[in-house]
C-alpha cells in the first residue's frame, strides 16, 4: 500500500515540474511568430542593375547583380532597404533576327542579400525598364524586348533610293534619275535584310521594376539587424 501511494505522489510531482515549461513554449512561438515579417505576393522593388547586360553576349545561366534603389515599407517601418543587394540569373536571351524577330532576354531574381549577410530566396521577375531607352516589356513573365526597327529599316531604303537617284540624275538625267532610284532603293532593302536588329543592352545602373511572385516570409529580427 505504501509503494502505491509512493508511486502516487511521484506522478504527481513530476506532473507538476512538467506543467511550468508548457507555457515557456508556447511564449517562444508567440515571439517567433510576431517576429516574422511578409513581403506580399505582387509588391514591386525600384533596383539599379550593378552590371552591363547585353543580348549580344549574355548567355543563359549568366548571373544578374542588382540592389534596392528605395526602401520597402510597411506599417511605417522599413522592411527592406536601400542598397539590399539582389542576385538573379538569365533564364533566356535571344539576339535579333536579320529579317524577323526582335532581341530578347529574361531575367528572374533569385535572393535578396540584406547587408548583415541575411538572405532570403525569391521568386521575382521584371515588371518594367523604366530606364531603358530602347527595349519595353514583351509579356507578364518579365521578357525584355528591343523595341521595332521597322522605321529604321525604311528610312535606310529611302536614304540609298534618294543617294541613288542623285548619282543617276548627275550622269544621265532624267531617266538615270529613275534607274539610280531604283538600283539605290534595291541596295537600302539589301543593307536593312542584311542587318541585324538592335540587341537589348542595359547600362549599369538602369532602372528595373522587380515583382515579387509569392509571399516572402522574413524573419523581423534579422531584418532588422541588417538595415
Amino acid at each position: 500500500m505504501r509503494t502505491i501511494l509512493t508511486i502516487v505522489l511521484l506522478s504527481a510531482a513530476c506532473t507538476a515540474q512538467s506543467n511550468p515549461a508548457a507555457p515557456a513554449s508556447n511564449s517562444t512561438n508567440a515571439n517567433q511568430a510576431a517576429n516574422t515579417l511578409t513581403i506580399p505576393a505582387g509588391t514591386k522593388i525600384p533596383l539599379a542593375l550593378k552590371q552591363a547586360i547585353s543580348t549580344k553576349t549574355a548567355r543563359e545561366g549568366d548571373a544578374v547583380y542588382a540592389e534596392t534603389a528605395f526602401p520597402y515599407v510597411a506599417n511605417d517601418h522599413v522592411i527592406v532597404p536601400a542598397g539590399t543587394y539582389v542576385q538573379g540569373r538569365i533564364s533566356h536571351v535571344k539576339r535579333g533576327g536579320r529579317v524577323h524577330g526582335r532581341a530578347e532576354v529574361l531575367i528572374h531574381f533569385t535572393s535578396l542579400i540584406f547587408p548583415n549577410g541575411y538572405t532570403v530566396l525569391l521568386p521575382a521577375s521584371v515588371e518594367n525598364v523604366p530606364g531603358s531607352d530602347n527595349a519595353s516589356m514583351k509579356d507578364k513573365e518579365g521578357t525584355i524586348r528591343a523595341d521595332s526597327q521597322t522605321g529604321q529599316k525604311v528610312g535606310t531604303i529611302a536614304q540609298t533610293a534618294g543617294t541613288g537617284a542623285v548619282v543617276g540624275g548627275l550622269s544621265q538625267g532624267g531617266k538615270g534619275a529613275a534607274i539610280g532610284a531604283g538600283i539605290g532603293g534595291a541596295m537600302g532593302a539589301a543593307i536593312a535584310m542584311l542587318s541585324r536588329g538592335n540587341d537589348v543592352r542595359l547600362e549599369p545602373g538602369t532602372s528595373i521594376e522587380m515583382t515579387i511572385q509569392r509571399d516572402i516570409p522574413l524573419d523581423g529580427t534579422r531584418a532588422a539587424a541588417g538595415k
